[in-house]
């Protein structure tokens, strides 16, 4: 099975990520061990994420983001009715699906 090129910018993004939370990391005085433990997940699949490494799984970053206290920031952050565009179509009633 042939796996699908990741996009410069999804890499990007996820060496961003990586990189703010191994910083919030930091802040809060932990190592990668304890965060590892507090996620459920071993140290080097924290140092996985922290490199950027855009095939740790989705549960991976949202368990490290609870460990370090950022997870309600990082789901808040793509709440769609938290931008203005969300808040000017907020009335309005969302299709169940999109189809063109």
């Amino acid at each position: 099975m042939a796996t699908r090129p990741i996009p410069t910018r999804t890499r990007q993004a996820a060496r961003d990520l990586g990189m703010h939370l191994r910083t919030w990391r930091k802040l809060e005085g932990l190592t990668a061990g304890q965060v590892a433990e507090r996620a459920g997940v071993s140290r080097n699949t924290v140092g996985r994420l922290e490199r950027g490494e855009p095939t740790v799984g989705l549960d991976v970053v949202l368990n490290v983001a609870r460990a370090l206290g950022q997870l309600d920031d990082l789901v808040g952050s793509v709440d769609p009715y938290a931008s203005a565009l969300g808040r000017a179509r907020s009335t309005q009633v969302l299709p169940q699906r999109v189809r063109r």
